[in-house]
């Protein structure tokens, strides 16, 4: 990637994107060099240092380019100019020639409309760092946005859209800051209510299916006792299809009760370690503060990347020869196998981001190992998240590496198939449909197991120091060993940060209403609601996916702990005081049904067999 930014730089497209260039590849703002059987190149640009397009309203939607001559003038013009008797006083005035370099401001009113800007001349002001007339009315850029607003059928929406956004600004952000602090509210809150809001949400998902069963059945009841003969015997056959349907509906719903009241029944005692990470969770957000903002170093990183990213893009976009595209004027376009570094640009794009969010995975789990590790918490270092991404540099770059590289082979088949299946919509028959849709389905689950699994990989290289290889094959043999508690953990822990997640958006989203309430055109909720939300739901994801981390580092922690340590003198357990009683509650369930210590040894499976020291 290194390479490709140096060559797009190297190749002039540095120059030719920030200061911008006419139709017939002259950068604007310097001295240009003739090319060969170009007309009108090679002129002398210094004083004109803008690029001003004689119709900027005219886009190709398809290639997302304007389809507009384009020249170098000395300056934008400020104010509509209706005719070309106007064009010719602007050019007059401020030595801007706003028509065709081989016309004198004097010949504009005789010349061909062709050759000028298209009437009126909007007023533009230039866009800064990049030397660009744009107008400063979007109106004519309307056509574009309703090709990616769909949803928008006319311009008057589309304005009291974008009214309604510039109107409500100040509450947008308010309602932005309100989501930050409701997230870190919760956070704190889950660790003192996780003991009751864990059986809370139990308690609800049962009495849920139960309720829904019961509508169910007395539905079909109620259906089933109506009289027939009230029924006109055109609609006999409709009556008794949904009779029916209302049968299969409610043993379903039947099934699924039962089987989730069984798991539940089964999983009972395992919740109550959900319950115990949770609150140990609380804890280590107390000790651990920095760990709160991690998420912020993590979206800085992704944000400079993209922004290197992005401009490296637009470097490629100029880079190259000068060829002469249909209408005749001069395009760059890189030849050879070189014109295909963009694809790989792309391929990094996919990869370093996944490495920065797997750099935040290890750095996370760094920091919570060395919390449960360490015995006494006053002797805990300043900084563990500093010298946990200490750690992560000098020792364990290639790890991040290497799992992210993986997560990367997955994901682009996906893009691919996704793609050829948004080309071919329409156009495949049934069969290819499917197929198409269900292998994009098993590459989505494959991603999303080989992310979990990452995830505990990088767990399992900050407790034992192992390649990312071992340390997946270790944290695969726990977690298989193990599953039904990594079950309840999952479902039952991911289920109330969910839970957590909706409860945040709904905050949020109820005081916009209440705040946007002065405003009675309705329509212009829309957009900033949505704004809000969305804000909301991504910053509710960001801290309550830490929360999640931390509990999945701490089962594993746990996991160790229990299987290297049993509580005696000389092997005295890490953990906390709550995951102590779950040990011994435990140990008194098992005696009590006659197992004794046998079976306590087999509730934990190894996950390295060297002793850890």
């Amino acid at each position: 990637m290194g390479f490709i930014c140096g060559f797009s730089v190297a190749t002039g497209a540095a120059a030719r994107l920030v200061s911008g260039y006419d139709s017939y590849g002259n950068i604007c703002g310097q001295k240009n060099a003739k090319l060969e059987s170009i007309p009108n190149s090679g002129m002398d640009h210094t004083q004109r240092k803008y690029v001003f397009f004689l119709d900027p309203c005219n886009l190709d939607l398809i290639n997302r380019k304007i389809k507009s001559e384009a020249l170098c003038v000395a300056a934008c013009p400020r104010q509509e100019l209706k005719t070309l008797s106007d064009v010719q006083k602007f050019a007059e005035k401020n030595g801007s020639e706003l028509c065709r370099y081989n016309l004198k401001p004097s010949e504009y009113t005789s010349s061909k409309a062709s050759l000028c800007p298209k009437l009126p001349v909007p007023a533009s002001a230039p866009i800064p760092f990049f030397h660009r007339c744009a107008p400063v009315n979007i109106s004519c850029y309307a056509k574009f946005a309703e090709a990616l607003i769909t949803f928008v059928s006319d311009n008057s929406v589309l304005h009291r859209l974008i009214s309604g956004v510039m109107t409500s600004k100040e509450i947008i952000l308010g309602l932005c800051l309100l989501s930050l602090v409701l997230s870190m509210i919760l956070m704190v809150i889950i660790r003192y209510i996780s003991r009751v809001l864990v059986w809370i949400v139990t308690i609800l998902v049962i009495l849920g299916s139960l309720g829904g069963t019961g509508v169910l059945w007395w539905l079909y009841a109620k259906q089933r006792k109506s009289p027939k003969e009230t029924v006109i015997p055109e609609q006999l056959q409709i009556a008794e299809d949904n009779l029916r349907a209302l049968l299969i509906y409610a043993i379903s719903a039947t099934v699924f009760t039962v089987i989730l009241f069984l798991i539940m029944l089964f999983m009972r005692k395992r919740v109550a370690l959900t319950i115990a990470l949770f609150h140990v969770a609380g804890k280590v957000f107390i000790h651990l503060p920095l760990l709160v903002f991690q998420p912020f170093w993590t979206f800085f990183a992704l944000v400079l990347f993209w922004v290197y990213w992005i401009m490296t893009l637009l470097f490629l976009g100029t880079a190259g020869s000068a060829v002469k595209n249909e209408q005749g004027f001069v395009e760059f376009r890189v030849s050879g196998p070189l014109q295909y570094m963009w694809w790989y640009h792309v391929v990094g794009l996919i990869w370093i981001s996944e490495f920065i969010l797997a750099c935040q995975q290890m750095t996370v789990a760094g920091a919570v190992v060395t919390y449960y590790f360490t015995r006494d918490k006053r002797n805990l270092p300043f900084t563990p998240i500093l010298a946990s991404v200490n750690r992560l540099i000098r020792y364990h770059l290639g790890t991040v590496a290497k799992g992210s590289f993986i997560i990367t082979l997955v994901k682009i088949p996906r893009m691919i198939l996704m793609y050829m299946h948004s080309q071919l919509k329409g156009k495949e028959n049934a069969c290819a449909r499917c197929v198409l849709k269900s292998c994009i389905c098993c590459l989505w689950c494959l991603e999303k197991c080989l992310n979990y699994l990452n995830q505990n990989a990088y767990t399992a290289t900050a407790i034992n120091s192992t390649n990312f290889c071992t340390s997946a094959k270790d944290a695969f043999v726990i977690l298989v060993e193990n599953a039904l508690r990594v079950a309840a953990i999952n479902t039952v822990g991911d289920f109330m940060l969910f839970l957590g997640k909706v409860l945040i958006v709904c905050c949020t989203g109820l005081a916009g209403i209440m705040l946007l309430n002065y405003q009675q055109d309705y329509t212009v909720w829309v957009l900033p609601l949505i704004i809000v939300c969305l804000f909301a739901f991504l910053v509710a994801h960001c801290f309550l996916s830490i929360y999640e981390m931390v509990v999945d580092v701490l089962f594993l922690c746990f996991a160790i702990d229990t299987k290297y340590n049993d509580g005696s003198p000389g092997r005295e357990f890490y953990m906390d005081k709550v995951l102590m009683e779950f040990v011994e509650n435990s140990r008194k369930a098992l005696k009590e049904a006659g197992k004794g210590g046998a079976a306590d040894a087999r509730e934990l499976k190894p996950m390295v067999r060297e002793q850890i020291i």
